[in-house]
């Protein structure tokens, strides 16, 4: 084995002959020993044996980092003097609080006593800067379009020929095309403090049985009458999961269909469009039945499974022959409570239900057979690997379990638990909202969010509703909650 060490004060990087790291714990004495060399002044002695003293090292090692950043006189100072930096651009009257240097890739961006700016980092190439500049001749201010073509020209971008810092922001002139861009502080402040632009929070409120004694409700006028109607509505689903919208017409399905497209297009699928149906398997579907299901969501056979789904209750009669219309309630329940019950329970069976992907199927009417793309978990992840993203679970749906490569029955016992555990959790009285549907009250849910079932039901059920896409509900979500302003920065930058 061959050991490499940096400069004091860096990270040491041991590597084996051919070149591959080696595992920290695994390679924990040759650390020990390179140790001194780092820093003659912190001998292994002073450091405990084993992961302990790893981990001290690099706590060190990032104290050290932390001081260096926040040293006026390594940054500013000392940066101000590179070979090259081509301008130095300082604010007497301090109307920005900020100094640039200009080099010949960047813009480097300093606090007004010197310090560093920004958490990512305090450097914004040239390229970056040049690629988006938001003016008229490089976006197409109707559409949002870029116009410029940053891959039109050799990269890099040349450097800025000037720079002005002004109260409102930074002006850059370009040297090979003299073309001038502005960026505004709140723009450069996002981008040295973040890696990418963020949805404001979603501000989900996690509910149970509970909510049942205050269900998020509107009404169908104040939906179709008005953008703040359609803004409210669109506002208590992305906080929990669903609405109901009361006082809707039930003459006819029509008035449903309207208020849906008030949010977005009707999703097309192999069912059609909006539907209206009774129980008549004229789908091969469990849904087509008068049986009762288990709380589920829909379309996990979807590489993209529908966003929002409604059900409008037209009419509940008895069969020919038959006194009574009876049963046929409807349960819904917070699937991201629910996934935050099993974390709590278990992290092991959490994530075993998160990072373990399955194969889901709609395989029931002649000629179809739809599967997504890849395999998918029941709990998905945001890229945090932390804030549940969505739920995909319908155990009729489910194909066979695959078998990791080095199986074992303890091993293939391990998802079984958790998904036990998990169908605990969604039958827990605690979590489960159930309720009757009545003719003139719509109930629209999150279907990436919100599982629902039924119970079993005599007589003839009418119900008509339909899925919205996910996209289709977050862009009218955010067009009718948030300034347009401040929705073009999210998605745009």
């Amino acid at each position: 084995m061959a050991t490499r060490v940096l400069r004091p004060g860096s990270r040491a990087v041991l590597t084996s002959l051919g070149g591959q790291p080696w595992r920290p714990l695994a390679c924990w004495p040759a650390l020990r020993s390179a140790l001194p060399k780092l820093d003659g002044r912190r001998r292994s002695s002073q450091l405990p044996p084993g992961p302990q003293g790893a981990e001290r090292l690099t706590s060190v090692s990032t104290e050290k980092r932390r001081a260096t950043n926040s040293s006026p006189k390594t940054n500013f100072e000392a940066h101000k003097n590179r070979e090259d930096v081509k301008e130095v651009v300082d604010v007497s009257d301090g109307t920005s609080g900020y100094k640039v240097l200009s080099t010949s890739s960047s813009l480097s961006f300093y606090h007004s006593d010197g310090r560093a700016a920004g958490k990512r980092g305090f450097a914004l190439s040239n390229t970056w800067l040049r690629d988006n500049c938001r003016c008229p001749k490089c976006v197409n201010q109707e559409t949002m379009q870029k116009s410029f073509n940053i891959f039109a020209s050799p990269l890099p971008t040349p450097p800025a020929q000037e720079v002005q810092i002004e109260q409102r922001g930074i002006r850059v002139t370009w040297t090979h095309e003299l073309h001038e861009s502005f960026y505004d502080w709140a723009f450069i402040r996002h981008y040295l403090d973040n890696i990418a632009r963020a949805l404001p929070s979603k501000n989900r409120q996690l509910w149970g049985a509970e909510i049942k004694e205050n269900p998020p409700t509107v009404t169908f006028a104040e939906v179709m009458d008005s953008e703040s109607g359609v803004a409210k509505m669109t506002g208590l689903i992305r906080k929990f999961g669903l609405v109901f919208v009361n006082d809707t017409p039930f003459d006819d399905s029509i008035h449903t269909k309207k208020l849906l497209e008030r949010i977005g297009p009707i999703r097309e699928t192999h069912y059609g469009g909006f539907y209206d149906f009774i129980p008549d398997m004229a789908k091969a579907d469990t849904a087509y039945t008068n049986i009762a299901l288990a709380a589920h969501t829909d379309t996990t056979y979807f590489t993209d499974p529908a966003g929002l789904q409604a059900f409008h209750l037209l009419s509940h009669t008895p069969s020919p022959g038959e006194p009574d219309a009876t049963g046929g309630e409807s349960l819904l329940v917070d699937g991201f409570n629910a996934a935050e019950k099993l974390r709590e329970s278990d992290r092991a069976l959490f994530y075993e239900l998160a990072n373990r992907g399955l194969p889901w199927h709609a395989s029931g009417n002649e000629g179809v057979t739809i599967t997504p793309d890849q395999l998918y978990s029941v709990i998905e992840l945001e890229n945090d690997r932390e804030t549940v993203q969505k739920i995909r679970w319908n155990n009729d749906d489910r194909g066979v379990l695959p078998l990791p490569k080095k199986s074992s029955p303890a091993r293939q016992m391990l998802w079984y638990n958790a998904a036990s555990k998990w169908e605990q959790i969604l039958r827990g009285k605690e979590l489960e909202y159930w309720f009757q549907l009545k003719p003139g009250t719509i109930v629209i849910f999150d279907n990436h969010r919100v599982l629902h079932g039924r119970s079993a039901f005599t007589g003839l059920r009418r119900i008509c509703g339909g899925y919205i896409s996910m996209d289709d509900f977050v862009s009218r979500w955010r067009n009718t909650n948030l300034p347009r302003e401040e929705v073009l920065a999210q998605v745009i930058g």
